[in-house]
């Protein structure tokens, strides 16, 4: 059960213009790092903003928009935005609705160990963002055995090459050209054929991607109905995929369908468990939350 918060109702929301462009102004966020949510690995359409006139700023494209998010201390903007998108939307994407003091809590219910609790300090601030679920996917098998620079550089081009065009002329000052891409449908990507995707330079993947888009435009995998099974019955829905394994599903459910008990491992991962956890150690050990718990572990490897 993922615990939901009334603190935003707390929050002070105003709105506000720069020139033409409308953005929002948030007081008192808790809980909340612009930079560690956007840059643990978990999104691949965003992009720090050079020369912001915040402490950080990070850009990109999500729910067909391209917006920015900054944050100075514990106020954060987000431009090309009002209170009513906010609302309706950018709420659930930021998980702003979800209490992660109450998560954090049952973690360490679960695993008090010193490493565990200097993690969670360490990767204070992360949310699990609520991404569009084609796109998690798709991502995702881009993202085996790739580096991200490059899974970012892929997307982009997959996005320009297929995804519809958004104007954002008025966010060039927030890291925009003048036109940006939303990712495509899993219809225009299956449109593009193995060879189409083979000239993105999506490699051995190109089958991959082809057979989700496949399944998913032709409803043969309903992504949103595996959206409400259980952990363990999503994740073997979803290696139902070609080249779909453990790993990639398990991503999948954790940063696309709110499935924050799935525990995804990777090389960091694996390192961790073998040097900080004993050789038996089990992950679902970790409660509901393991998901979490482990976005604070990766970020604390990769960061060291």
């Amino acid at each position: 059960m993922i615990c939901q918060t009334d603190k935003i109702h707390d929050l002070c929301v105003s709105e506000g213009k720069e020139g033409e462009l409308k953005y929002i102004k948030i007081e008192n966020v808790s809980g909340f790092s612009v930079a560690k949510t956007f840059d643990c690995g978990q999104c691949f359409r965003f992009e720090s903003v050079a020369d912001s006139v915040h402490e950080v700023e990070f850009a990109g494209v999500a729910l067909g928009r391209f917006f920015s998010v900054a944050q100075d201390g514990s106020t954060i903007y987000i431009y090309n935005c009002d209170i009513e998108f906010f609302e309706k939307e950018l709420c659930s994407y930021l998980a702003l609705d979800v209490d992660y003091d109450a998560i954090r809590r049952d973690i360490s219910e679960h695993c008090s160990t010193e490493y565990m609790l200097s993690v969670m300090e360490r990767g204070e601030g992360i949310r699990i963002l609520r991404q569009e679920r084609w796109e998690t996917l798709c991502s995702f098998i881009i993202s085996q055995n790739n580096n991200i620079p490059r899974i970012k550089k892929i997307i982009k081009a997959l996005s320009e090459r297929c995804g519809e065009g958004i104007d954002a002329s008025l966010m060039r000052a927030h890291g925009a050209s003048d036109r940006e891409f939303a990712f495509p449908s899993a219809e225009a990507v299956l449109s593009l054929g193995e060879d189409g995707l083979r000239a993105l330079r999506v490699g051995f993947r190109a089958s991959y991607i082809a057979d989700a888009a496949r399944k998913v435009a032709l409803e043969e995998l309903d992504i949103e109905n595996v959206a409400t099974f259980g952990c363990a019955d999503c994740i073997a829905e979803l290696c139902s995929i070609r080249g779909v394994g453990m790993k990639v599903a398990s991503c999948v459910a954790l940063f696309g369908m709110e499935k924050y008990d799935a525990f995804p491992i990777d090389v960091w991962i694996k390192r961790v468990l073998s040097e900080k956890f004993p050789y038996d150690f089990d992950p679902t050990s970790l409660g509901e939350y393991a998901g979490i718990a482990q976005q604070y572990m990766f970020y604390a490897a990769r960061f060291d």
